[in-house]
């Protein structure tokens, strides 16, 4: 449920509204925008008379939310979630670029990509330490080690850090190294996971599932939010379809639709969608056209020799070409790069 306040409301007014809401037994999501003050109350008001809320002078409208995703929707906070990584802003008019290798391999290989994509305008330095791999027999990360060397190339680069947790007993390690917790696609669903995120203040880029809807993304991000960690962004990857010519198919659709439905930015992976380097550039300027806030973009300076994902990374010559070519687009649809 929804209740907007009438503008000049005074305080003594709101909070007498908002004692006899809690006295319900509901929760309250306090919003307070530039123009607009609403609150957005938790919990099931299915029988609850809203029509009783009108005696309160300081009540405007009061609206019933059907969507089972609260603190995501964008009907109880009308404002565009702008989050904060070290001084990096995502969201609102902000383009952001985060770029790396999908895994670490060794201090020198991840100095060189930092180095390379830094220049070119990545804000963020992603790497993967931890690698849910489809083979067991495939490079799995080099764990600890991995976050220690993409926490000092970070540093040393001025780069915050996002990298893929996939169990809730490695959160403690995480905070002490990387900036933003990623969970990938296949942890879209692991709720235990994502309700500890919630209880952390760090920044959580939520990847969408490849067989998953956006509700159920979205409702996704509420068990993380329900916790009380505002600070998700969310991530589109690509959905598995009949289509065998790229790795998935990118849901550019996705973007205009969160835009609508909800107020959190919403990253596009372009590197994972293709899974064909020649293809990410392309998906990339269609993303940004379509309204993204930023991309999430695998570099390797050798990706023939890579221990994932090499068929799918960037050369630092192409990464750079298509950050030119990214900005132009951004431009045109009045994002700040």
């Amino acid at each position: 449920m929804i209740v907007k306040l009438k503008k000049n409301s005074t305080k003594n007014k709101i909070k007498k509204l908002k004692t006899h809401i809690k006295s319900k037994g509901f929760e309250i999501h306090d919003s307070i925008g530039d123009s607009v003050h609403i609150f957005g109350v938790i919990g099931d008001t299915a029988s609850f008379d809203i029509r009783n809320l009108y005696a309160f002078d300081c009540v405007e409208k009061v609206i019933r939310v059907q969507e089972p995703y609260k603190k995501v929707n964008r009907k109880f906070n009308q404002e565009d979630t702008i989050i904060d990584v070290n001084g990096v802003k995502i969201g609102g008019d902000n383009l952001t670029i985060m770029a790396g290798p999908c895994s670490v391999e060794s201090e020198e290989q991840l100095d060189i990509i930092a180095k390379y994509v830094k220049k070119s305008g990545a804000k963020i330095l992603r790497g993967g330490a931890f690698k849910p791999r489809t083979s067991p027999y495939s490079f799995q990360g080099m764990g600890e080690e991995g976050l220690i060397l993409l926490h000092k190339v970070g540093q040393k680069y001025n780069l915050p850090i996002v990298s893929e947790i996939m169990d809730k007993d490695h959160i403690e390690l995480f905070k002490k190294y990387v900036d933003i917790f990623q969970v990938g696609a296949r942890n879209m669903q692991n709720f235990a996971l994502l309700k500890e995120l919630g209880k952390t203040n760090k920044p959580v880029l939520l990847k969408r599932g490849f067989s998953n809807t956006i509700e159920e993304w979205f409702m996704s991000a509420e068990y993380i939010m329900s916790e009380g960690n505002k600070n998700v962004i969310l991530c589109e990857r690509g959905i598995r379809t009949f289509e065998p010519l790229t790795r998935n198919t990118l849901d550019i659709s996705t973007i205009p639709i969160v835009k609508k439905m909800s107020h959190l930015p919403v990253i596009i992976d372009p590197s994972h969608a293709a899974g064909v380097w020649d293809l990410v550039e392309s998906l990339s300027m269609g993303s940004i056209a379509a309204g993204a806030d930023g991309l999430i973009i695998e570099v390797h300076h050798k990706p023939e020799e890579a221990f994932s994902d090499g068929a799918q990374s960037l050369k630092p010559k192409k990464f750079d070409s298509l950050v030119k070519n990214v900005k132009t687009i951004a431009t045109a649809v009045n994002k700040k790069f």
